[in-house]
């Protein structure tokens, strides 16, 4: 986690400047924290702020001494002063269940195609300032990739940056977006897509430079104007749990991997 949050911030986009830390101190020695940021969002069609769990952890030397439940009660009853809505990530959620938090079930969406290359896409190199200033720029002016569930304009970019600007990142000069992508063999996986318009499935298709026979999209791809099959899916073994209200509950979605905490 710390080189990704070293990365974020010689991007631009210090982690320490979003992040609002609780934290048990003994001797001076930091035994217990939790993180909470705030995370734009739009659900199903109407802007929130959500309260986003993360960076908890306990020293191992001081587990099961009740630091992990006190600091947790106090994270809970500062955020339920400020948030309708609570949102995390994990692989354990039977540690966060008596907090009132539950597991909501996303999908990933597939589908297949017979499409031709080209090669419009060109990977962005933050070393390069103009390339750091397209990233700034698409991030504070984007569209939400989703209706459902999707990110809103950022002013703060750091969940964004530790998330994804350590991995890949495409432009596509034309449509002015950034695309979250990988490619193995013939399949193409689409984890967001960042600009002021949400091309379709098929411009986007139209930039790839390799043949693509099957398409896998961690969003709801209900701008993408293409039909998808919804699959109940579990992104990298991190199951989405939350507290409070959540419109999308119930409904196939994925909270993108790029606003995941």
């Amino acid at each position: 986690m710390s080189n990704l949050v070293e990365s974020a911030r010689k991007l631009g986009a210090p982690w320490e400047a979003v992040s609002t830390p609780f934290i048990r101190f003994h001797d001076d020695i930091a035994i217990a924290h939790v993180g909470v940021l705030e995370i734009p969002l739009l659900i199903m069609g109407e802007s929130v702020t959500v309260g986003g769990i993360h960076a908890v952890a306990t020293h191992p030397e001081y587990r099961r001494r009740g630091y992990y439940r006190e600091i947790m009660t106090e994270v809970v009853d500062y955020c339920d002063r400020r948030y309708e809505t609570l949102v995390l990530t994990t692989s354990q959620p039977e540690l966060y269940e008596p907090f009132g938090f539950r597991v909501v079930e996303e999908h990933k969406f597939v589908t297949q195609c017979d499409a031709s290359s080209s090669d419009r896409l060109r990977l962005l190199d933050f070393s390069d300032s103009n390339d750091l200033k397209i990233l700034h720029r698409l991030l504070e002016t984007r569209t939400p990739v989703s209706n459902v569930v999707g990110v809103l304009p950022q002013q703060e970019k750091a969940l964004f940056c530790v998330n994804e600007a350590t991995r890949p990142l495409y432009y596509a000069e034309d449509l002015d977006v950034i695309v979250c992508l990988e490619i193995e063999d013939t399949q193409l996986k689409l984890f967001d897509v960042v600009g002021t318009n949400i091309p379709t499935l098929d411009a986007l298709l139209a930039r790839i430079s390799q043949p693509i026979k099957e398409i896998i999209v961690y969003f709801s791809p209900d701008r993408l104007n293409a039909n998808f099959q919804g699959v109940p899916h579990v992104l990298d073994e991190a199951f989405l749990m939350v507290r409070g209200e959540f419109a999308a509950e119930g409904k196939e979605f994925m909270l993108p991997r790029s606003a995941r905490c």
